[in-house]
């Protein structure tokens, strides 16, 4: 079992693969998260250049913090708000609605203190994961979240956290709208890990099976370059059906105030 968060099996998308050395075993993010526990700049020291006697010294130290979610002692992880004591495991965290930032800090955060999105929006009663097509469930809560470009994305934490893993840091978009630097941020803010290498062969399969729409589907298109001319900016620039975006429409056809940065097709309207 992993020696901070004494799990056997823990969710590898979570907390990592299990490092063994010097006797000692741990997940590669319990490591990271750990309280005052710091990483040398040689990884091949220690496990992923953690020192054994760092790690020792933690889990000694963690043996008289109980984790608030399961109970049970040598919760290495507290959260970064000040003045908040509350300790758990990082397997640990999702069950009691923690928020672990996988970015350079490796910040923390009980349920109390965690980030929330501010996005104004809120699924209606059928709307789908458009992961796992399962329903969401008719409120925005900690298990369910919204892509905060289009405001029309709903899926499950669980669903976009598998989608991170497969996509990584190259290819992870929102799965309707396709926003890429809006949606990124907003879900490493929330406790997304989204790893830094190419994608898998999986997430590649899929993205040739769900390439951008990108043709203007205008009863009568004004480009004069035509249909398939698509700008990064100006009146020839395609915006996408805000619902479904399986349909498109040049900005300069659509009538649309330059203001408005979302169009919805006659179908999902």
């Amino acid at each position: 079992a992993c020696m901070l968060c004494h799990r056997a099996a823990a969710d590898p998308d979570v907390c990592g693969h299990k490092l063994e050395a010097d006797r000692l075993c741990a997940h590669e993010f319990c490591l990271f998260f750990a309280n005052k526990l710091s990483q040398q700049g040689v990884e091949e020291v220690g496990l992923r250049g953690f020192l054994p006697e760092d790690i020792r010294h933690t889990i000694n130290r963690a043996a008289q913090q109980h984790c608030f979610i399961c109970g049970e002692s040598g919760a290495t992880i507290t959260c970064r708000e000040t003045g908040c004591d509350r300790s758990f495991h990082l397997p640990c965290a999702t069950g009691g609605e923690c928020v672990t930032q996988f970015l350079f800090q490796y910040r923390s955060f009980c349920w109390e203190h965690s980030p929330k999105q501010t996005v104004e929006a809120a699924p209606e009663d059928d709307t789908t994961c458009l992961i796992c097509l399962d329903l969401v469930g008719d409120r925005r809560s900690y298990s369910v979240m919204v892509c905060p470009a289009c405001k029309h994305a709903w899926f499950h934490r669980g669903c976009i956290q598998g989608q991170a893993v497969r996509d990584g840091i190259s290819r992870f978009q929102c799965p309707l709208c396709r926003d890429r630097d809006a949606f990124l941020s907003e879900m490493l803010t929330m406790g997304i890990r989204i790893p830094f290498r190419l994608p898998s062969q999986d997430s590649l399969a899929y993205g040739a099976l769900s390439e951008r729409h990108s043709r203007c589907d205008a009863s009568e298109c004004l480009c004069p370059g035509g249909r398939e001319q698509v700008d990064e900016e100006g009146p020839w620039y395609l915006l996408l059906c805000c619902s479904c975006a399986a349909e498109g429409i040049h900005r300069g056809c659509s009538y649309l105030r330059n203001s408005m940065a979302s169009w919805e097709c006659d179908s999902c309207a």
